[in-house]
């Protein structure tokens, strides 16, 4: 069983994640996971703190010699913040302490911050918004590396792109190549494959960066090369789209999930919606007319590319901030103002990947087990020839 789990604030000393259950011998790069965390901090319309920020994972258990050892891996990243926080967010307490404490008293609408201050009994909602922070991703983004180094040894890749920002959109399907020549890109702008969808957009950004408001949009994650038969359509918390719409809908500021065209099905009739089946006798296998189920048919992965888009709305911090009421006195007050960016959907769909890399990576170890890479190779490539011999 793969596991995971990430622990730190958004202005702590560090940000910890763990990952157990990665077999043994699983090559791992220090650039690669470094450039995932790089990708991540990227995009038009992220605020100040990607400017302080530069991260970068340390591994301190897990891996030696380049190699998983199949115990669990720990790794530590960095905020470069935090020697501005270190009177604000003390271990422990100390005399006149009081006086160091940045209280959020007015919380945000949209936020976790009212809803966590009244759960947790606290008469403020820093402690909240700390670790209710997106930078918590970062945790995730590092171990979704790992996950996507062990799924490359099968031949599975993850990718995403933008397909809408606020009003503009795509308009037309990205073709894998274009997705994969896009994230080998060393200057991120929205990261839309069609530059100018991508202007659009960026106007779009521009006009909010002007009137103190925010902007959401639509990200997609694509993984291409997955095998037929991950997931299982026995029970309910067996099937593969439900743990894939989980693990998106999770992420930050995320509201909805899409599996395939599912907004586009549900105003179309039968007959326009399922994606006809082939057999390409050459090839020795099934094929479809289209992709529409996004690979997953009863919560089993068909074969096709598995595609997952995030619905991703406007991050909760304005710079007009909208009506509230003070936690202190119970009067009507502006929402408190952190500093913040106005868009992160590229830097969604980065952290979108790590979620589906992740969770295919659990889903290729319950299928085909083993606690040496070799073992697992082994038994994957042993059932790529049942399935071409079906």
């Amino acid at each position: 069983m793969l596991r995971f789990e990430t622990a730190g604030e958004s202005h702590g000393e560090t940000l910890v994640a763990t990952l157990t259950g990665l077999p043994a011998g699983v090559p791992v790069s220090l650039a690669a996971i470094d450039r995932e965390l790089w990708r991540r901090q990227q995009g038009y319309g992220r605020g100040g703190r990607m400017k302080i920020e530069t991260d970068r994972a340390h591994i301190v258990s897990g891996v030696r010699h380049s190699k998983t050892i199949g115990s669990p891996i720990a790794m530590l990243m960095e905020n470069k913040d935090w020697k501005n926080w270190t009177e604000a967010l003390p271990v422990e307490d100390f005399e006149g302490s009081a006086d160091k404490r940045k209280r959020v008293t007015r919380p945000r609408p949209g936020h976790a911050d009212l809803a966590g201050a009244i759960k947790y009994d606290f008469d403020d909602a820093r402690y909240v918004l700390e670790r209710a922070s997106a930078r918590e991703t970062t945790g995730r983004v590092a171990l979704g590396a790992l996950a996507k180094g062990f799924l490359a040894e099968l031949g599975i890749t993850i990718w995403s792109h933008v397909i809408q920002v606020g009003p503009e959109k795509l308009g037309r399907l990205a073709t894998w190549d274009e997705i994969a020549a896009l994230n080998q890109r060393d200057e991120v702008l929205l990261n839309c494959v069609d530059a100018e969808a991508e202007q659009r957009m960026k106007t779009v950004v521009d006009h909010i960066y002007r009137t103190g408001d925010t902007v959401g949009g639509v990200f997609e994650v694509v993984a291409h090369g997955v095998p037929v038969g991950l997931g299982s359509h026995i029970a309910w918390d067996t099937r593969l789209d439900g743990k894939l719409a989980q693990a998106i809908v999770s992420l930050q500021a995320v509201k909805g999930v899409e599996v395939g065209f599912a907004a586009e099905g549900a105003e179309a009739y039968g007959s326009k919606v399922q994606d006809t089946i082939h057999y390409d006798r050459e090839g020795h296998k099934f094929t479809r007319g289209a992709n529409r189920a996004g690979g997953l048919e009863g919560g089993i992965t068909n074969g096709e590319d598995i595609i997952v888009r995030g619905l991703l709305k406007p991050i909760s911090t304005l710079r007009k901030p909208l009506e509230s009421v003070d936690l202190e006195t119970r009067e009507a007050a502006l929402a408190a103002y952190e500093r913040s960016d106005v868009c992160v959907v590229p830097a969604a769909g980065v952290s979108g990947e790590a979620m589906v890399a992740l969770v295919l990576a659990a889903s290729v170890l319950e299928k085909f087990g083993g606690d040496s890479l070799r073992e697992t190779k082994r038994n994957y490539e042993a059932y790529l020839d049942q399935v071409k011999n079906y």
